[in-house]
């Protein structure tokens, strides 16, 4: 089964469950091996979980890591441009994120987003490390800022996406890439299958997100980096192209945008 190279470009390694479902990270990543997928990003969610994040993938060549903090957690604890750029200068993060705004779940915050996620642009184009952006009902407003603050220089992808084929446009028009997880799979998903089937492959990437969004067939249960898999073999299909294929140039991309 390990017959592909395939790289899940977004999930969080430190959010799986290791009381009662995984051994350890090293079984995780060897799940995922089993099954062609031979690197991983993981991505921070506050600044304080970037240090358990290295502690737990430090002894491992096969995970790069983002750091950055996601628009629902910005209550959580301060931000710190400094601690941004601190940590993010270290030499196993590849990119900047997860930022970006989500007025679905808290529009309250909008302000606190808007200034919290112009600081990580200019963070990522301070340091030419790219983006992983966030957005959920705040379409208008995510892509204003990175087109505005000059966000093409860095680069970025829109992961998980879900949004319509207008916004995915001007994502790639500023060279940013689509980041496509498990939802793809699933039954309701027939607008985002449509917008995917009009993007260009050399822009698409795979992701698990996991713990969250297990595809069909574990749609439900915990995910985890092995079930990006299943990801690369439905959109294989979808695109009407070999599952060697869809690994190979999503794994391509990974590499170019990220610089891995």
């Amino acid at each position: 089964m390990n017959d592909l190279f395939i790289i899940d470009s977004h999930c969080h390694l430190n959010a799986l469950d290791y009381e009662t479902r995984h051994k350890s990270v090293d079984e995780v990543l060897e799940n995922a091996k089993q099954r062609g997928v031979q690197h991983v990003i993981s991505v921070c969610t506050t600044l304080s979980d970037f240090k358990e994040m290295k502690q737990l993938t430090a002894h491992r060549d096969d995970v790069s890591l983002s750091c950055g903090m996601h628009p629902l957690n910005i209550e959580d604890e301060v931000f710190d441009i400094q601690t941004l750029r601190s940590l993010a200068n270290d030499p196993k993060v590849v990119a900047i994120g997860e930022t970006g705004l989500d007025y679905h779940y808290t529009p309250e915050t909008k302000e606190l987003q808007l200034s919290i996620f112009e600081q990580h642009i200019d963070v990522a184009n301070e340091l030419d490390k790219p983006l992983i952006i966030h957005t959920r009902s705040a379409r208008e407003d995510t892509m204003h800022l990175l087109e505005s603050r000059n966000a093409e220089k860095c680069g970025g992808v829109l992961h998980c996406f879900t949004e319509d084929y207008a916004m995915a446009k001007r994502a790639l028009d500023i060279g940013f890439y689509i980041s496509i997880s498990g939802i793809i799979t699933f039954k309701n998903a027939e607008e985002l299958r449509d917008v995917v089937r009009k993007l260009p492959l050399d822009r698409l990437l795979i992701e698990t997100d996991s713990p969250y969004l297990a595809p069909i067939p574990y749609r439900g249960k915990p995910n985890q980096p092995a079930y990006v898999r299943e990801v690369c073999e439905y959109m294989a299909a979808l695109k009407g192209v070999s599952v060697q294929e869809l690994a190979s140039i999503t794994t391509q991309n990974v590499q170019k945008l990220f610089k891995i």
